[in-house]
């Protein structure tokens, strides 16, 4: 994988760096593909142990990661020996917006328990621990997730620090947002997570000529629509079925899918990082697996910031109370929270213009997905431009026009069918009856060939 430089712009020119740090022996639970792994790869630290239960994860994870030991369930994982940095990026499932909303008790997210377990067992325990999902959590049931794992964390002596990071401040355009949580007993984890701050800048405006990008597989609330830039990548949609976010180019009036070595790239992997998936599993597996990936990225800068730590002023961070939602930043150490103003950009990397990014061949939209989008759009809420809506009726419209003509066929059938009962009709009623059952149908056919 292609080593990432990391241009990072400070909250404060006046920032002091802090001695450096050597490289970490890494444990990675709920590895997924190893997406915060391969991250802390490239900036210098070894992975000693992986573990994920998903075959076909295990297969990438064991090609990807030649001679690291994968461990199949945290469940039955018992102890961590000389690691110093645990990371678990556990299951999201009950904690995000997409999924079943359960909370952290719900059946995945609860497996969040066995990183507890793990640290209290460790011998000795790991320097840093290092925890990812989605930033729904820190308002779901009133930030009760958020809650646990604080209380956790501090009812075992850890300081900690957690911030809300955008992919898109690395230079990868995917609107795709993580609340990153790191503790330690003896660091300064908000040195390492909360010192960088480049400031969200303001988002690209549809200007008749930027590419688009939305869910074609959503449409009765909203298509997740971005501005040169894909939405967040999903296992699941509105129809059941893993999926490629859609591309619409406004100039040349095309509606795409994306090839699975694009999307692999837009979580900072390398093309193909999830083949090997196909060896344990079926070929819409690699979409899940890409939807369920930390961004390599995100690994990289933290593990960067673990390398180079530098010093935090907390000077003007006010207390936290009693809250039905967390902020998008915040520290804690010896009992006490602070909410901090750290943005979800903690580094500015310029980003391409999505039709740049884009390396391997598209799939045009089929007329077939595209009439089911617009009429989900029609019966829904979603607002889109109407020169989008017009490019999406002329790709229907071929579905239209197939679908008449499977009715002209049906209509031919059955007109036969029923000449065939005239003739061998013996009451002349019934002769009288077909007949004008035939005229009528035969009516409906002049139309439908009229329309077409």
């Amino acid at each position: 994988m292609a080593q990432l430089s990391l241009t990072f712009l400070g909250r404060s020119p006046e920032a002091r760096s802090l001695p450096p740090q050597p490289p970490l022996r890494v444990a990675g639970l709920f590895a997924g593909v190893g997406g915060i792994e391969a991250g802390l790869h490239q900036a210098g630290h070894s992975t000693s142990l992986l573990c994920e239960i998903d075959p076909a994860a295990s297969a990438v994870l064991h090609a990807r990661f030649s001679g690291v030991p994968v461990h199949p369930d945290v469940m039955c994982l018992e102890t961590l020996t000389d690691i110093d940095l645990l990371a678990a990026g556990f299951p999201c499932q009950d904690l995000s917006i997409a999924g079943q909303r359960a909370g952290i008790a719900g059946r995945r997210s609860s497996l969040v328990s066995h990183v507890f377990r793990l640290i209290d067992a460790a011998s000795p325990c790991p320097k840093w621990v290092l925890l990812e999902n989605v930033p729904f959590m820190l308002q779901l049931q009133h930030g009760k997730g958020m809650r646990l794992l604080i209380e956790e964390l501090e009812a075992r002596g850890f300081a900690w620090a957690y911030r809300v990071v955008d992919t898109r401040a690395f230079g990868l355009p995917h609107r795709r947002q993580r609340v990153l949580v790191l503790a330690s007993k003896t660091e300064c984890p908000r040195d390492v997570l909360l010192s960088m701050d480049a400031g969200e800048p303001n988002p690209p405006r549809f200007d008749g000529a930027a590419v688009c990008s939305f869910y074609w597989t959503e449409g009765h609330r909203g298509v997740g629509w971005s501005v040169e830039c894909v939405p967040p990548l999903k296992v699941g949609s509105g129809l059941g079925i893993p999926s490629s976010p859609a591309v619409w180019d406004p100039e040349a009036g095309t509606i795409s899918t994306l090839d699975i070595r694009d999307v692999e790239r837009l979580q900072g992997f390398d093309a193909d990082w999830t083949e090997p998936a196909l060896t344990k599993g079926k070929r819409g597996d690699r979409w899940r697996l890409v939807g369920n990936s930390v961004s390599v990225p995100l690994g990289n800068w933290v593990g960067t910031c673990l390398r180079s730590p530098t010093a935090y002023d907390p000077r003007y961070d006010p207390p936290l109370g009693e809250l039905s939602k967390w902020p998008n930043a915040a520290w804690g150490e010896s009992g006490k929270r602070f909410a901090s103003s750290a943005s979800m950009w903690p580094v500015s990397i310029a980003l391409p213009r999505l039709h740049e990014f884009l390396k391997h061949p598209v799939t045009p939209l089929s007329s077939r997905a595209a009439a089911g989008l617009l009429k989900r759009i029609a019966n829904g809420s979603t607002n889109v431009p109407q020169r989008f809506l017009t490019n999406l009726k002329v790709i229907a419209a071929e579905e239209e026009r197939r679908l008449a003509g499977v009715e002209r066929q049906r209509l031919e059938r059955e007109i036969v069918s029923l000449r065939t009962a005239a003739r061998r009709a013996t009451q002349v009623a019934a002769q009288v009856e077909i007949s004008e059952r035939i005229r009528l149908l035969e009516r409906r056919l002049e139309e439908s060939e009229r329309a077409s």
